[in-house]
């Protein structure tokens, strides 16, 4: 999703261009298309295959991420829509993490982002059958006196849930 996201960009950059260059940048979407699909469609993939299937997607972003920059000084930022532009700047966040992520053999970073359209949601791995992980915020409540008041809203993971008081 992020790779298709820099090629929509590439692709309104290209066009807005004033001095257009010679030839459009290649993104290889077909190529990296197929690559994605081939590993995707597995029933469980090896983790070397994924690793490798990873860190190829991650030379096509860097590839497309190079190409906008050069776009971006013919033709600017002005032509991007503003959710195409918060895009990118979330697909750059993304690119920095998953590429510190392969780097460091690692599975998890702090407030890694796990959607492009709402890079504010995080995780909650729950365990429930059937949905082992959820999104949205956490809620801490009170209820006192036949009221609930509502003590702490948060997207991120906070300790101490929920404090009982036992009268």
């Amino acid at each position: 999703m992020a790779r298709e996201q820099t090629e929509a960009i590439i692709d309104v950059l290209y066009d807005a261009s004033r001095e257009k260059p010679k030839k459009k940048p290649r993104t290889y979407r077909k190529t990296a298309r197929k690559g994605y699909l081939k590993v995707s469609k597995k029933r469980r993939p090896t983790k070397k295959q994924r690793e490798k299937a990873i860190k190829k997607q991650l030379k096509y972003i860097e590839r497309n991420l190079a190409h906008i920059e050069q776009l971006e000084k013919i033709a600017g930022f002005q032509n991007l829509s503003i959710q195409q532009y918060k895009n990118l700047l979330v697909v750059a966040e993304i690119y920095r993490q998953q590429l510190w992520m392969s780097e460091n053999k690692s599975n998890r970073i702090d407030d890694r982002i796990v959607s492009i359209t709402q890079p504010h949601i995080r995780p909650i791995v729950r365990g429930k059958a059937g949905k082992p992980v959820e999104f949205g915020a956490k809620l801490s409540v009170s209820y006192v006196d036949g009221y609930v008041f509502l003590d702490r809203l948060d997207w991120n993971n906070f300790m101490n849930l929920v404090t009982w008081n036992y009268k």
